[in-house]
C-alpha cells in the first residue's frame, strides 16, 4: 500500500456507504456492553472463572469478528483469510511480532523495572480473554480490516491516523462506565493502534499485530500489572 492518496475506482466508491454503516453501528452498538451486558455478566459470573471468560470471549467474537468475515464474504464477496492478511506471509509476520515484543519488554524493564508477577493476576479471563487472544480480536476488524478499507480511499498514512482513533473510540465507552478515562491512556492507546498500523504495512501480515498485541496485553495485564 502506497503512501499516496488515490482516487479510488467507481466500483470501490460504491461501497463506502456499507462500510460507513457498519463503522457507526459497531462503535455505537459496543456502547452496550459496558453499560448493560458487562455490569451483568459480573454479576452473575466471577471474573476468575472459566465460565465468564468463556462468555466474554463468546460476545466478543460474535460482535467484532463474526461481522467483518459476513462484510468481507457476502458484500466485498472476497476471500476473509486473503484479504486481512492472515494467509499468506505467516512466519514473517510472526518474526516480526515476536522483534516488536521484544522490544516493548525492552521498554517496559526500562521504564517501571523488573517485573513482580503474582498468581493473584492469573485468572481464565486475564490469560484467555485480555491477554492470549485480545490480539486476534482486535486486530481483525481494526488492522485486518478497517485500516485496509479506509486504505482503499485514502494513503496509508490517513488511513493508519483514523482507523488508530477509531480503535480508541471503541475504548471510551469502557472508560467512561468505569470511570477510568484519563489523557494519558487515550493517547497511549491512540499511538499503540498506529503502531499496530505500521507494523501489519511492514510485515505484510495481519500475524505480526496479533502477536505484539496480544503479548502487550499479556505483559501489561499478567506479568507488570499496570
Amino acid at each position: 500500500m502506497g503512501s499516496e492518496s488515490f482516487r479510488a475506482p467507481s466500483s470501490q466508491r460504491s461501497r463506502a456507504a456499507p462500510f460507513v454503516e457498519y463503522v457507526a453501528v459497531f462503535h455505537l452498538g459496543w456502547i452496550v456492553w459496558p453499560y448493560v451486558i458487562y455490569p451483568r455478566l459480573t454479576a452473575a459470573f466471577q471474573q476468575e472463572t472459566l465460565a465468564y471468560a468463556v462468555i466474554h470471549l463468546g460476545i466478543r467474537t460474535t460482535f467484532w469478528i463474526a461481522p467483518v468475515w459476513f462484510y468481507l464474504r457476502y458484500v466485498d464477496r472476497v476471500d476473509p483469510l486473503e484479504y486481512l492478511k492472515l494467509k499468506h506471509h505467516v512466519g514473517r509476520g510472526l518474526l516480526v511480532g515476536i522483534a516488536v515484543t521484544a522490544l516493548n519488554v525492552a521498554g517496559t524493564v526500562a521504564r517501571f523495572g523488573l517485573p513482580h508477577p503474582t498468581m493473584e493476576r492469573v485468572t481464565w479471563n486475564s490469560i484467555l480473554g485480555t491477554s492470549l487472544l485480545v490480539g486476534v480480536i482486535e486486530e481483525i476488524p481494526y488492522r485486518g480490516f478497517m485500516l485496509r478499507k479506509i486504505g482503499e480511499w485514502l494513503n496509508f498514512w490517513l488511513a493508519n491516523t483514523i482507523t488508530a482513533l477509531l480503535f480508541l473510540a471503541i475504548h471510551l465507552p469502557g472508560w467512561f462506565a468505569l470511570r477510568t478515562f484519563n489523557t494519558t491512556a487515550a493517547i497511549t492507546i491512540t499511538v499503540f493502534g498506529f503502531v499496530m498500523g505500521l507494523v501489519v504495512r511492514w510485515s505484510n501480515s495481519l500475524w505480526a499485530a496479533i502477536v505484539a498485541h496480544s503479548a502487550n496485553d499479556f505483559m501489561s495485564f499478567v506479568v507488570f500489572g499496570l
